[in-house]
């Protein structure tokens, strides 16, 4: 796992670093220039003439540090300096004394002629402040150079709080992180803004990053391995649970169909789809593993001894908003005892009745996209996307549950959890029934005893790691939802977990 700290945090950390540690500033200063130096050679950056445009704060002190590298090693280096005097932090006016008393050449004017590449050092972290005036022009001419852009640790204009961008920001080709990247080079539309992003070590401690639950986090391929639920050599069906899918109404049994074959795909055991009566003979066509129960009327009896047989619950995929679906989901709520995942029309159902939800904590799982958020909590989507870790946090504290905010960086948040934040998956997932997919996952990896919270963070890993692999085979535009389960087959099986 990974850490996204925002802007707060990481200074949190820097001065943890220097006060507990005793690392001085400086050092870790000098560290980082020479972390930016080596990543740019890595990625075989063109160094013969270089631009490094410097704030007054420490980045710029970073920036001051890599023109006076770059210089001792023989390029032509021209770094300008453009924050204000008033305001320079003692470490990048002892980083600019430094580099010109080795001969750097220090303006205050972007000059006119190009360069190979042009580094941007002119704010942090820190920033909150929409960009104006001088600086605001300063960027947009390093924007219009030709070389390369290097961001030294976030872009400049970029909000290291939520990826917006504050008036206007610099594009980078290449950002080099500090200890971490940032929680607003994760999210758009500062993702864009970032190109490729390095964290580069240099000696910043992040152990107080552990038990802070306003810090998201965020997986990579390998942590896939300890994640998913071990496959025992002595078990049978039943050890990897009955999921109950209430999923499809007339018309809708793709939605049923895609949502009871990713339970299976992510290892669930025995699933039964309970349905309406059109939708049975496609169903035992296209997934004949399944067992398919049908109604044509509210049958409460039926319903309960579903219920009873069933070690997890999922509902609303395809369900659609009849009134007969509505008594469905208000008996399922109301006797609920087992592990639920509530999708799609269960949502907008729920929405009309937010008293269904507990008072107290169970293990539920809500999946909403930011549309049916909005409509879970009362607001717009643009109120939502403004305000998302705040509204989130606030409703599963209310509420108790798990949710799982789908969007381009779906987020996953339960009471006293971190918050994980989704940075796999593409475009080529937007699709109908992607949805679906996310659902029956995680309710298979709920029936292999996984707790609610770990359930969906690893099932929105997986159905995005589905999707890289989805878009490999088949190119950007042409995935369809059935091709995320061929691509989370691949993820699972890569895993080499299911061998035993």
């Amino acid at each position: 796992m990974r850490y996204l700290p925002n802007g707060t945090w990481m200074q949190k950390a820097d001065e943890d670093t220097i006060q507990r540690i005793g690392i001085p500033s400086l050092v870790l200063m000098e560290r980082a220039a020479l972390k930016t130096v080596e990543v740019m050679k890595d990625r075989q950056i063109d160094l013969e003439q270089c631009l490094v445009v410097c704030g007054s704060g420490n980045n710029g002190g970073d920036g001051f540090a890599v023109a006076r590298l770059l210089h001792m090693e023989g390029k032509r280096v021209c770094a300008v300096f453009a924050g204000s005097e008033t305001s320079m932090s003692e470490e990048c006016r002892r980083q600019r004394e430094i580099a010109g008393n080795l001969g750097v050449q220090i303006v205050t004017d972007i000059p006119r002629e190009e360069y190979t590449v042009v580094i941007d050092a002119v704010f942090g972290v820190g920033l909150s402040r929409p960009v104006t005036g001088r600086y605001a022009e300063v960027i947009e001419a390093m924007n219009q150079k030709k070389g390369q852009k290097v961001a030294v640790d976030i872009p400049s204009g970029i909000s290291s709080f939520d990826g917006s961008v504050l008036g206007v920001a610099f594009r980078a080709d290449l950002t080099v992180s500090f200890a971490c990247e940032k929680l607003g080079s994760v999210l758009f539309p500062g993702y864009e803004y970032s190109g490729e992003v390095v964290p580069a070590e240099i000696g910043i401690a992040t152990d107080i990053f552990r038990k802070q639950t306003d810090i998201c986090y965020t997986l990579d391929r390998e942590d896939l391995l300890e994640m998913l639920p071990k496959r025992k050599k002595n078990s049978h069906k039943g050890s990897y649970g009955k999921i109950l899918m209430i999923t499809g109404s007339k018309g809708m049994s793709g939605a049923a169909y895609l949502s009871a074959k990713s339970a299976y795909i992510s290892g669930g055991g025995l699933v039964q789809i309970y349905t309406e009566e059109t939708n049975r003979v496609i169903l035992q066509q296209l997934l004949p593993e399944a067992i398919v129960s049908t109604y044509t009327a509210y049958e409460e009896e039926a319903l309960a001894a579903l219920l009873k047989w069933a070690d997890v619950v999922c509902i609303g995929c395809g369900l659609g908003k009849s009134k007969v679906s509505e008594q469905i989901l208000e008996y399922v709520l109301r006797h609920l005892e087992i592990p639920c995942v509530i999708d799609a029309d269960g949502l907008n159902l729920l929405a009309r009745k937010k008293e269904l939800l507990p008072q107290e904590a169970k293990e539920i799982i809500l999946t909403p996209h930011m549309k049916e958020m909005a409509g879970m909590i009362g607001c717009t989507v643009s109120e939502l996307a403004e305000r998302r870790f705040e509204k989130l946090q606030k409703f599963v504290g209310d509420y108790g549950v798990v949710c799982a905010l789908k969007d381009a960086r779906t987020l996953v948040a339960a009471q006293g959890r971190q918050m994980f934040l989704n940075t796999a998956g593409n475009s080529a997932m937007a699709k109908a029934g992607s949805g679906d997919v996310l659902a029956g996952v995680i309710a298979g990896l709920l029936a292999q005893h996984m707790s609610a919270y770990d359930a969906a963070v690893l099932g929105v890993y997986l159905h995005a790691c589905g999707g890289d692999e989805a878009r490999k085979r088949c190119g950007a535009y042409s995935v369809l939802a059935q091709d995320l389960t061929e691509g989370i087959k691949i993820c699972i099986k890569e895993t080499k977990r299911g061998e035993n």
